[in-house]
């Protein structure tokens, strides 16, 4: 069982914003369009949000499941800083109840347990740089629900030069999504189909909210964002559902945001759907790119085709992939397409990285000690 919000020790009751009081008593908690209402006592429907007296507590403030330095390209991230280490970490909970999470162990936890490394945004930043990263990344559970913790984070990265990742079902109201949506540098959202009905019975949550938060990172912010959607057989993978989806894509967000198909595993609560085949995402793949969009890539099977950059103007490689490892480079220092000179949307500094495919778990503790 959880620990009742009042136990909790003062690090586990950080202070958390946006919620505002009901004339009934209870209160309302305004970060995600589920609008939690919750008596003293009472836990958020992601479980790490809780009423306590006449407030809102954080209780996984400064506390993880979790480090691992991964490849951007795994968050996945093909367009920002690609080749570079990123170092990623998640807490415990989530606001959506996908019946196919392949994160169940992580996003589904209710056991303190699962937080099993403890670190000040200051540490994290520090381990950043000792460990050679370019940026953190905020993943494996849904980061707008420790939303405090992540902006934290964020500023202490970005005091020592390192960029922030969020890698997010981009379920979150508008007023908090302009605070969390400031402090990061790149995104992957997850658009996990393109109808109602796929977003009510197997999430638990609406479509609607997603669509407006890709549309206001798209136009009203800087971030550098991809969408992956995992498609599972039967459920978002006909092909009246990816032309609408690639259609939207197109028409709301523009030709240059890459758009990640990925294949969906048996996990969870859906172990009774098989693996999607890898002609499905080429099918999806080609059906995106006959909509305009010009970076589509396919993920979770080996298609060094499917995986690669190629310049939408001449067709030369721009960056080579077998899974996560770069095998061709053809762009300049600014990003630029070596042949004729066509630019890559993204975030390119300099020369790729050199990380490769490697997954590197890290105890913050033994590394900074």
């Amino acid at each position: 069982m959880s620990t009742p919000p009042e136990l909790l020790s003062p690090q586990e009751r950080f202070p958390a914003r946006y919620f505002h009081l009901l004339p009934d008593g209870r209160i309302q908690c305004d970060l995600c369009p589920r609008y939690c209402k919750l008596r003293d006592g009472q836990r958020g429907m992601c479980f790490v949000r809780a009423r306590a007296g006449d407030t809102m507590v954080l209780t996984t403030y400064g506390r993880s499941s979790g480090y691992c330095v991964d490849p951007i390209e795994k968050k996945p991230l093909n367009h920002f800083l690609p080749g570079t280490a990123v170092l990623s970490f998640g807490t415990a909970g989530c606001n959506l109840a996908c019946k196919f999470c392949q994160n169940w162990d992580i996003s589904k936890s209710r056991q303190v347990d699962t937080l099993a490394d403890a670190a000040s945004p200051e540490r994290i930043a520090e381990a950043a740089v000792a460990l050679g990263c370019r940026s953190v990344a905020f993943t494996y559970n849904d980061p707008v629900i420790f939303l405090e913790y992540a902006v934290d984070v964020a500023q202490a990265c970005h005091a020592r030069g390192i960029r922030t990742v969020a890698v997010t079902a981009g379920y979150i109201c508008p007023e908090p999504r302009l605070e969390f949506y400031r402090h990061m540098d790149a995104a992957n959202v997850d658009l996990k189909g393109f109808s109602e009905r796929f977003y009510r019975d197997l999430t638990g949550g609406h479509l609607q909210p997603v669509l407006d938060t890709l549309v206001y990172l798209r136009h009203e912010t800087n971030v550098w964002f991809e969408i992956t959607t995992l498609l599972i057989p039967g459920e978002n993978d006909s092909p009246q559902e990816l032309e609408a989806l690639s259609a939207w894509v197109a028409d709301r967000l523009g030709p240059d945001v890459p758009l990640h198909f990925t294949a969906f595993h048996p996990d969870y609560r859906m172990l009774d759907h098989p693996p999607t085949p890898p002609e499905t995402l080429t099918r999806a793949r080609h059906i995106a790119r006959a909509h305009g969009l010009r970076y589509v890539y396919t993920g979770n099977v080996h298609d060094e085709e499917g995986g690669s950059t190629y310049c939408h103007h001449c067709g030369a490689t721009l960056i080579g992939r077998d899974w996560y490892r770069l095998t061709a480079w053809g762009l300049d220092a600014r990003g630029h397409c070596l042949r004729c000179g066509t630019p890559c949307p993204g975030v390119f500094d300099g020369p790729p990285g050199r990380w490769g495919p490697r997954r590197l778990p890290v105890r913050l503790a033994t590394l900074l000690s």
